[in-house]
């Protein structure tokens, strides 16, 4: 078990090594991964075998694909997956759970009455304008 838990040690892991767990973490294989970037598998094959380095926009693509920092995926530190053996601590708390829900609802809620505000705007100027 403690090789499959390598990728998270700061002092032993890679960015290959990383990349490969934040995959697996967030589902997908070396080809599912290499298709929403638009890369060739080979190439995320390098890149988990720390053969090759991805360019910057493919690093955050990746980031934001696998839901974690590009600072994790650099040097481990930073917003990165769970660890497994950390995978019990967790909250379970119902309540919690779903009050985090309601925190993101009311956040999107607000943000969409943000953008229509900026789209009315937006079409005032463009009306001034003409």
């Amino acid at each position: 078990m403690t090789e499959d838990l390598t990728w998270y040690s700061d002092e032993i892991a890679t960015f290959g090594d990383r990349l490969a767990g934040a995959r697996e973490a967030a589902g997908l294989d070396q080809t599912a991964l290499a298709t929403k970037l638009g890369v060739k598998k080979q190439t995320m094959e390098s890149w988990e075998n720390d053969l090759k380095e991805p360019r910057a926009n493919r690093l955050q693509m990746l980031a934001g694909i696998l839901g974690v920092s590009i600072t994790w995926l650099l040097t481990g530190e930073g917003e990165g997956p769970t660890a497994p053996e950390d995978e019990g601590h967790l909250a379970t708390d119902v309540t919690d759970l779903l009050a985090e829900m309601r925190g993101l609802q009311r956040e999107i809620k607000q943000s969409g009455e943000k953008l229509a505000r900026l789209e009315k705007r937006l079409r005032k100027v463009l009306k001034d304008a003409a």
